[in-house]
């Protein structure tokens, strides 16, 4: 299947699981036509498709509970059970066994993007030893949650400076549309359970957030409580993309995202639940994806990349039984195999993000 053919059959499949929501649908459509590097977050269906063909050594490669849907914007903040600010992956939505390198490499690619794009600032070749490095000393050393207290100097500048404006972020939040959805009734439901205080006259608010899951509902529910704005998020949870390809006639997959937190090397965020078709979480200045723009220096940014690797670590250290396989395959992978597999899934990336955009200028023309 080309581009066009691919999406319109991993929507269908999405629809058979989970309302979708249509002007978030054509909102990607439009992001994807953009550029390559808002493509590659929205596409993980054609990731999961092509990179075996491209890299078909590495798709050999040990398996583990992957992320899959990894990239340089799929990390952010939580506070802890002891209140402690901790850095980390903030997505499992696409969450599969996979071959390790999978992550490695997607990460990889999406800083080639980045750097294109003017959003990273050190050289391609920096990226990816940073990203290798950071990946080898966790997966060697048992890893360790990223917390932003004593260490991560970087990672701390990026978080707290997000943390400067939360009247700003409240604001943000306060200006959503109303949730209209037929999926409201469930999403009450659980959202109702993960607040410490009864609600008589909910409101529930519609947010548009992330690149690859637009299309899915995704309800907000913000109240007053003992004197402040609290807000959680219901996101409906379909399986991976790679479950689709695995078997598409099968729509109901297992949704791994839980299994993934709770078995990786973490401090969980207490208020993230995967229950009832629904991906619930605390929703605040300090319980937030961070972006690219956040990190200006480039001693700053290998620092992060660096950190990123390390994290994908302790989410591959949660299938134990798998480390051994994947330590012994590292130790042969040596000179520049992450950065040439990254630079050859970008320019498949690329060349299929144009044909993409051609398609869809074509589409919106006849309308």
């Amino acid at each position: 299947m080309d581009v066009v053919a691919a999406t319109r059959a991993y929507e269908s499949w999405m629809a058979r699981q989970t309302e979708v929501v249509r002007a978030d649908l054509a909102f990607k459509h439009s992001q994807m036509a953009l550029a390559p590097f808002p493509f590659l977050r929205a596409t993980y269906y054609r990731w999961a498709a092509t990179f075996p063909q491209v890299c078909p050594e590495l798709a050999k490669a040990p398996r583990v509970l992957a992320v899959g849907d990894l990239h340089v914007e799929n990390f952010g903040t939580w506070r802890d059970r002891e209140g402690r600010l901790v850095w980390g992956i903030n997505d499992f939505d696409e969450v599969h066994q996979l071959p390790y390198t999978n992550d490695l490499v997607r990460l990889a690619a999406s800083a080639r993007l980045a750097i294109t794009a003017d959003r990273v600032l050190i050289p391609f070749k920096e990226a990816c030893e940073a990203i290798e490095q950071g990946y080898r000393r966790g997966i060697e050393s048992g890893g360790r949650p990223i917390l932003l207290e004593e260490r991560h100097q970087a990672l701390r500048r990026q978080a707290l400076g997000r943390l400067r404006d939360p009247a700003r972020f409240w604001a943000g939040l306060a200006s959503l549309p109303p949730s209209r959805g037929r999926s409201n009734e469930a999403a009450l439901q659980v959202l109702r359970a993960s607040l410490p205080a009864h609600i008589d006259k909910p409101v529930l608010l519609r947010r548009r957030a992330g690149l690859g899951s637009l299309g899915h509902p995704r309800v907000v529910l913000m109240i007053e409580w003992d004197g402040a704005l609290i807000a959680r998020e219901a996101k409906a949870a379909i399986g991976s993309a790679s479950a689709w390809l695995a078997a598409p006639d099968n729509y109901s997959p297992p949704i791994l995202y839980q299994r993934a937190v709770e078995q990786a090397v973490r401090c969980p965020d207490p208020f993230l639940e995967v229950t009832e078709g629904w991906i619930v979480r605390r929703l605040a200045p300090d319980c937030s994806r961070i972006e690219l723009v956040s990190v200006p220096t480039r001693k700053d940014q290998a620092e992060w990349l660096s950190a990123m690797g390390w994290e994908t670590a302790n989410v591959h250290l949660g299938s134990p039984k798998a480390i051994g396989h994947v330590k012994a395959d590292l130790e042969n992978r040596r000179g520049g195999w992450l950065r040439e597999a990254a630079r050859a899934m970008v320019e498949l990336v690329r060349r299929e993000q144009t044909e993409w955009a051609a398609a869809h200028q074509g589409l919106t023309a006849e309308h």
